[in-house]
């Protein structure tokens, strides 16, 4: 829950200040009546995302178990990919995000109504895919409905920090907001790339666990087994699955995987870009105040 709560946080205030970034460049250029049309494109992107997410749920629940293990583990390595090349891509690309918003929403005006609504329904959409996709493959049972609730949670107090922001309520420090969160969410994506290893070492694509302790010969082997000093039932241990996928008898592939690919990451994300500026530090910088 935790998991995808820091993932709805995460997401939805880079949408609530693509939003924000969009409805302060129309009333800044006198074009209010324009604002509606941003809202259109807002709600159709959402409508989009559900629809996909509902329909990738009911698909892989029909299948197999082997094929579901397989779609799964699967999924969730793309999704350990693509926590990364967001994180990487928002701070690559955030010190020009409104100016490129802005001009992209300044041709669009020209065209009409519904480049307005497809400039959003793009920018939105994109955020909400990735939102969806991510999610998917952060637990295991990510059908139940905790995830939902951490995920909603989470996308609601971004929707209201995203109002009180561009009503100019609050400042928010967003260079420190986003640096912090995607340390969490490298950690959070090598426990989604850890749990893929695992769906696919079940569905038998990758050596089977055997329930060893030891033996690294065998990488199915489990390193280690701490569930009785861990049970995964427990509040503790379904705390720590929640937040980091936490498994407490991982195999020996699982392992190496987590650490290859925590360790460089980690290590290539504290190295701080050549461009890198204070011009994401403040939320008035992104609203356009």
């Amino acid at each position: 829950m935790l998991a995808n709560f820091l993932i709805g946080l995460r997401e939805g205030l880079e949408a609530s200040l693509v939003v924000s970034i969009l409805i302060a460049y129309l009333v800044k250029t006198d074009r209010r009546h324009d604002i509606r049309y941003i809202w259109i494109g807002v709600a159709t992107a959402v409508a989009l995302v559900v629809a996909t997410f509902t329909t990738i749920h009911l698909a892989v629940g029909s299948l197999p178990f082997r094929t579901q293990e397989l779609v799964g583990g699967t999924l969730s390595i793309l999704a350990a990919g693509l926590v990364t090349w967001m994180i990487f891509w928002m701070r690559r690309t955030a010190r020009g995000l409104k100016h490129e918003l802005e001009s992209e929403l300044a041709d669009a005006v020209t065209l009409g109504p519904f480049a307005v609504a497809l400039v959003a329904f793009l920018t939105v959409g994109r955020e909400g895919l990735e939102t969806a996709a991510i999610m998917y493959g952060t637990v295991a049972d990510a059908y139940k409905a905790t995830p939902f609730i951490g995920a909603a949670s989470g996308l609601l107090v971004a929707v209201v920090l995203g109002y009180l922001i561009y009503r100019g309520a609050i400042t928010v420090n967003l260079g420190k907001f986003f640096t912090v969160t995607g340390y969490l969410l490298i950690v959070v994506a090598a426990g989604v790339l850890a749990y893929g290893i695992y769906d696919l070492q079940e569905a038998g694509f990758l050596p089977r666990l055997t329930g060893n302790v030891g033996g690294i010969g065998n990488l199915g082997n489990a390193v280690f087994d701490i569930s009785s000093t861990i049970p995964p039932d427990s509040w503790y241990g379904t705390l720590l699955k929640g937040t980091v996928n936490f498994q407490p008898n991982p195999s020996w592939l699982q392992v190496i995987g987590w650490t290859c690919y925590l360790v460089p990451v980690l290590c290539l994300y504290y190295r701080k870009p050549r461009s890198a500026t204070t011009s994401t530090s403040d939320a008035s910088v992104v609203a356009g105040r």
